[in-house]
Protein backbone atom coordinates (compact mmCIF):
# COMPACT_ATOMS: atom_id res chain seq x y z
CA UNK A 1 0.00 0.00 0.00
CA UNK A 2 1.13 3.55 -1.37
CA UNK A 3 0.13 6.96 0.74
CA UNK A 4 -0.97 9.21 -2.01
CA UNK A 5 -0.08 12.35 -0.13
CA UNK A 6 3.54 12.88 -2.04
CA UNK A 7 1.78 13.03 -5.25
CA UNK A 8 -0.71 15.18 -4.24
CA UNK A 9 1.27 17.90 -2.04
CA UNK A 10 0.64 21.04 -3.31
CA UNK A 11 -1.76 20.46 -5.71
CA UNK A 12 -4.64 21.59 -3.92
CA UNK A 13 -8.59 21.09 -5.01
CA UNK A 14 -10.34 24.46 -6.55
CA UNK A 15 -13.74 23.90 -5.98
CA UNK A 16 -16.23 24.40 -9.27
CA UNK A 17 -13.59 23.94 -11.76
CA UNK A 18 -11.97 21.14 -13.18
CA UNK A 19 -8.60 20.34 -11.70
CA UNK A 20 -6.64 18.47 -13.84
CA UNK A 21 -2.66 18.28 -15.29
CA UNK A 22 -0.33 15.90 -17.93
CA UNK A 23 2.29 13.60 -16.32
CA UNK A 24 4.56 11.41 -17.45
CA UNK A 25 4.07 7.99 -15.95
CA UNK A 26 6.31 5.53 -14.70
CA UNK A 27 5.81 3.75 -18.27
CA UNK A 28 7.59 6.76 -19.77
CA UNK A 29 3.89 7.34 -21.48
CA UNK A 30 1.63 11.03 -20.77
CA UNK A 31 -1.27 10.33 -18.10
CA UNK A 32 -4.48 12.63 -17.27
CA UNK A 33 -4.57 13.40 -13.71
CA UNK A 34 -8.03 15.02 -12.13
CA UNK A 35 -7.62 16.39 -8.91
CA UNK A 36 -10.97 15.48 -6.52
CA UNK A 37 -11.59 16.93 -3.28
CA UNK A 38 -10.16 13.81 -1.63
CA UNK A 39 -7.77 12.38 -4.30
CA UNK A 40 -7.31 11.93 -7.69
CA UNK A 41 -8.51 10.24 -11.05
CA UNK A 42 -5.02 9.55 -13.28
CA UNK A 43 -6.20 8.44 -17.36
CA UNK A 44 -4.33 7.01 -20.30
CA UNK A 45 -3.90 9.64 -22.93
CA UNK A 46 -5.41 7.10 -25.47
CA UNK A 47 -6.93 4.17 -25.94
CA UNK A 48 -9.13 3.19 -22.50
CA UNK A 49 -9.07 6.24 -19.87
CA UNK A 50 -8.12 2.88 -17.25
CA UNK A 51 -5.39 1.22 -19.06
CA UNK A 52 -7.21 -2.23 -19.68
CA UNK A 53 -7.80 -3.98 -23.00
CA UNK A 54 -11.12 -5.35 -22.37
CA UNK A 55 -11.19 -9.20 -24.09
CA UNK A 56 -8.29 -7.70 -26.38
CA UNK A 57 -9.96 -4.67 -27.77
CA UNK A 58 -8.89 -1.13 -27.46
CA UNK A 59 -12.37 -0.30 -26.05
CA UNK A 60 -15.40 -2.29 -24.85
CA UNK A 61 -17.07 -0.67 -28.10
CA UNK A 62 -14.71 -2.00 -30.24
CA UNK A 63 -15.27 -5.44 -28.77
CA UNK A 64 -18.63 -5.23 -29.42
CA UNK A 65 -18.37 -4.02 -32.27
CA UNK A 66 -16.50 -6.61 -33.84
CA UNK A 67 -19.05 -9.22 -32.07
CA UNK A 68 -21.67 -7.53 -34.12
CA UNK A 69 -19.85 -8.16 -37.92
CA UNK A 70 -19.03 -11.66 -36.53
CA UNK A 71 -22.36 -11.57 -36.46
CA UNK A 72 -23.40 -10.21 -39.33
CA UNK A 73 -20.49 -12.23 -41.23
CA UNK A 74 -22.27 -15.52 -40.19
CA UNK A 75 -25.67 -15.04 -40.35
CA UNK A 76 -25.94 -12.04 -43.12
CA UNK A 77 -27.78 -9.82 -41.19
CA UNK A 78 -28.10 -8.58 -37.43
CA UNK A 79 -31.38 -9.24 -36.89
CA UNK A 80 -30.68 -11.32 -34.12
CA UNK A 81 -27.78 -9.58 -32.10
CA UNK A 82 -29.15 -8.07 -28.75
CA UNK A 83 -27.36 -6.17 -25.77
CA UNK A 84 -28.51 -7.60 -22.32
CA UNK A 85 -28.44 -5.27 -19.34
CA UNK A 86 -25.05 -6.12 -18.75
CA UNK A 87 -23.93 -5.28 -21.80
CA UNK A 88 -25.56 -2.00 -21.82
CA UNK A 89 -24.20 -1.33 -17.98
CA UNK A 90 -20.35 -1.95 -18.89
CA UNK A 91 -20.79 -0.02 -22.08
CA UNK A 92 -21.96 3.21 -20.19
CA UNK A 93 -19.60 2.63 -17.59
CA UNK A 94 -16.83 2.43 -20.25
CA UNK A 95 -18.74 6.14 -21.71
CA UNK A 96 -18.66 7.68 -17.76
CA UNK A 97 -14.46 7.29 -18.06
CA UNK A 98 -14.79 8.69 -21.62
CA UNK A 99 -17.01 11.61 -20.38
CA UNK A 100 -14.67 12.25 -17.56
CA UNK A 101 -11.23 12.46 -19.85
CA UNK A 102 -13.42 14.57 -22.17
CA UNK A 103 -13.79 17.43 -19.47
CA UNK A 104 -9.72 17.03 -19.07
CA UNK A 105 -9.12 17.52 -22.59
CA UNK A 106 -11.50 20.30 -22.75
CA UNK A 107 -9.49 22.09 -19.64
CA UNK A 108 -6.37 21.35 -21.43
CA UNK A 109 -7.63 22.42 -24.84
CA UNK A 110 -7.04 19.90 -26.73
CA UNK A 111 -10.14 19.69 -28.51
CA UNK A 112 -9.35 17.28 -31.03
CA UNK A 113 -9.10 14.76 -28.49
CA UNK A 114 -11.90 16.13 -26.32
CA UNK A 115 -13.81 15.54 -30.12
CA UNK A 116 -12.68 12.13 -30.40
CA UNK A 117 -13.89 10.72 -26.66
CA UNK A 118 -17.55 12.82 -27.65
CA UNK A 119 -17.64 10.72 -31.06
CA UNK A 120 -16.30 7.66 -29.12
CA UNK A 121 -19.61 7.99 -26.64
CA UNK A 122 -21.77 8.70 -29.59
CA UNK A 123 -20.90 5.83 -31.33
CA UNK A 124 -21.98 4.00 -27.96
CA UNK A 125 -25.34 5.94 -27.68
CA UNK A 126 -25.51 4.74 -31.27
CA UNK A 127 -25.05 0.72 -30.38
CA UNK A 128 -26.95 0.95 -27.61
CA UNK A 129 -29.97 2.63 -29.22
CA UNK A 130 -29.78 -0.17 -32.11
CA UNK A 131 -29.41 -3.37 -30.18
CA UNK A 132 -30.22 -2.87 -26.66
CA UNK A 133 -32.72 -5.48 -25.62
CA UNK A 134 -34.46 -3.50 -23.03
CA UNK A 135 -36.44 -0.51 -24.23
CA UNK A 136 -35.06 1.47 -20.55
CA UNK A 137 -31.51 0.81 -21.30
CA UNK A 138 -32.09 2.55 -24.65
CA UNK A 139 -33.97 5.38 -23.31
CA UNK A 140 -31.43 5.87 -20.42
CA UNK A 141 -28.83 5.94 -23.26
CA UNK A 142 -30.63 8.27 -25.38
CA UNK A 143 -31.43 11.03 -23.22
CA UNK A 144 -28.06 12.32 -22.86
CA UNK A 145 -27.41 12.43 -26.76
CA UNK A 146 -28.24 16.41 -26.97
CA UNK A 147 -25.74 16.73 -24.20
CA UNK A 148 -23.03 14.53 -26.09
CA UNK A 149 -23.95 15.89 -29.12
CA UNK A 150 -23.29 19.56 -27.47
CA UNK A 151 -20.07 18.36 -26.40
CA UNK A 152 -19.06 17.17 -29.60
CA UNK A 153 -19.91 20.41 -31.50
CA UNK A 154 -18.19 22.54 -28.96
CA UNK A 155 -14.79 20.17 -29.34
CA UNK A 156 -14.99 20.50 -33.26
CA UNK A 157 -15.98 24.85 -33.39
CA UNK A 158 -13.19 24.93 -31.02
CA UNK A 159 -10.62 23.72 -32.88
CA UNK A 160 -11.48 26.16 -35.75
CA UNK A 161 -11.83 29.14 -33.34
CA UNK A 162 -8.40 28.08 -32.40
CA UNK A 163 -6.93 28.14 -36.12
CA UNK A 164 -9.08 31.22 -36.39
CA UNK A 165 -11.56 29.95 -39.00
CA UNK A 166 -14.64 31.91 -37.71
CA UNK A 167 -16.52 31.09 -40.88
CA UNK A 168 -15.92 27.30 -40.43
CA UNK A 169 -16.49 27.70 -36.33
CA UNK A 170 -19.92 28.88 -37.05
CA UNK A 171 -20.69 26.37 -39.47
CA UNK A 172 -20.00 23.54 -36.65
CA UNK A 173 -22.62 25.12 -34.61
CA UNK A 174 -25.04 25.06 -37.19
CA UNK A 175 -24.26 21.78 -38.04
CA UNK A 176 -24.30 20.60 -34.48
CA UNK A 177 -27.62 22.63 -33.89
CA UNK A 178 -29.34 20.80 -36.90
CA UNK A 179 -28.17 17.45 -35.18
CA UNK A 180 -29.97 17.86 -32.07
CA UNK A 181 -32.78 19.48 -33.55
CA UNK A 182 -33.22 16.37 -35.71
CA UNK A 183 -32.78 13.65 -32.51
CA UNK A 184 -35.53 16.06 -30.92
CA UNK A 185 -38.14 15.86 -33.88
CA UNK A 186 -37.58 11.76 -33.84
CA UNK A 187 -38.48 11.73 -30.25
CA UNK A 188 -41.32 14.08 -30.73
CA UNK A 189 -39.86 16.97 -28.33
CA UNK A 190 -39.62 19.64 -31.19
CA UNK A 191 -42.47 21.42 -30.29
CA UNK A 192 -41.19 22.18 -26.78
CA UNK A 193 -42.05 25.46 -25.40
CA UNK A 194 -38.70 26.83 -25.70
CA UNK A 195 -35.21 25.47 -26.94
CA UNK A 196 -33.32 22.71 -24.38
CA UNK A 197 -30.16 23.94 -22.81
CA UNK A 198 -28.20 22.57 -25.32
CA UNK A 199 -29.35 24.34 -28.17
CA UNK A 200 -29.49 27.45 -26.26
CA UNK A 201 -25.72 27.29 -24.75
CA UNK A 202 -24.92 26.68 -28.74
CA UNK A 203 -26.84 29.51 -30.37
CA UNK A 204 -25.73 31.95 -27.95
CA UNK A 205 -22.28 31.33 -28.57
CA UNK A 206 -22.53 31.32 -32.28
CA UNK A 207 -24.20 34.95 -31.67
CA UNK A 208 -20.94 35.79 -29.55
CA UNK A 209 -18.50 34.06 -32.06
CA UNK A 210 -20.30 36.63 -34.78
CA UNK A 211 -20.25 39.82 -32.42
CA UNK A 212 -16.21 39.30 -31.98
CA UNK A 213 -14.50 37.60 -35.58
CA UNK A 214 -12.83 40.24 -37.45
CA UNK A 215 -14.40 41.65 -40.24
CA UNK A 216 -13.52 40.47 -44.14
CA UNK A 217 -12.00 42.89 -45.95
CA UNK A 218 -15.17 42.72 -48.50
CA UNK A 219 -17.55 43.41 -44.41
CA UNK A 220 -15.12 46.48 -43.64
CA UNK A 221 -15.82 47.87 -47.48
CA UNK A 222 -19.12 47.06 -46.86
CA UNK A 223 -19.24 48.87 -43.51
CA UNK A 224 -17.25 51.88 -45.10
CA UNK A 225 -19.56 52.12 -47.74
CA UNK A 226 -23.14 52.35 -45.62
CA UNK A 227 -21.02 54.74 -43.42
CA UNK A 228 -20.73 57.09 -46.65
CA UNK A 229 -23.89 56.70 -47.94
CA UNK A 230 -25.46 57.50 -44.51
CA UNK A 231 -23.16 60.80 -44.26
CA UNK A 232 -24.03 61.89 -48.05
CA UNK A 233 -20.05 61.47 -49.16
CA UNK A 234 -20.80 60.01 -52.76
CA UNK A 235 -17.58 60.52 -53.96
CA UNK A 236 -15.84 58.20 -51.65
CA UNK A 237 -19.18 56.18 -51.90
CA UNK A 238 -18.13 55.43 -55.54
CA UNK A 239 -14.57 54.49 -55.03
CA UNK A 240 -15.94 52.09 -51.78
CA UNK A 241 -18.26 50.71 -54.56
CA UNK A 242 -15.31 50.54 -57.56
CA UNK A 243 -12.60 48.42 -54.73
CA UNK A 244 -15.74 46.36 -53.64
CA UNK A 245 -16.44 45.12 -57.33
CA UNK A 246 -12.47 44.74 -57.87
CA UNK A 247 -13.08 41.98 -54.98
CA UNK A 248 -15.41 39.91 -56.89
Amino acid sequence: MKDIRDIIEGWEFVPNRVNVRKIIGDDGRPKIQMRLDLGLIQMEETGRPDGKRPHGRESLLDYYLDLLQEHKAKYKWDAEFRLDREDCAALNGESIQFYQRRICFFQLGEYEAMARDAAHNLRVMDLIRDYAEEEEDRAASERFRPFVLMHWTQARTLQKLKRKEYDEALARIEEGVEEIRAFLEQHHRSEMAEDPGEIQFLKSWSEEIQRRKPLSRRERLEKQLDAAVAREHYEQAVLLRDRLKHLQ
